[in-house]
């Protein structure tokens, strides 16, 4: 799955705010998010962000 730096992704499940979106601060192994509703940061492993991607908005600067 092709996630960058700075996308927007619009999760499955709803993050006890109510925001689904969340913003990609780091891309590896590892994908480290920050609600877009309430802030806060966490660290999930790729294979089970990918699982729970529902769509990719990309960032501005993107190229596609």
């Amino acid at each position: 799955m092709d996630v960058h730096v700075g996308d927007v992704l619009e999760l499955k499940k709803e993050h006890p705010c109510g925001s689904r979106n969340w913003l990609v601060l780091r891309v590896g192994m590892d994908f480290r998010l920050r609600c877009q509703g309430c802030g806060h940061e966490l660290m999930l492993p790729r294979s089970k962000a990918e699982k729970s991607i529902r769509k990719i908005l990309r960032s501005q600067g993107s190229t596609e």
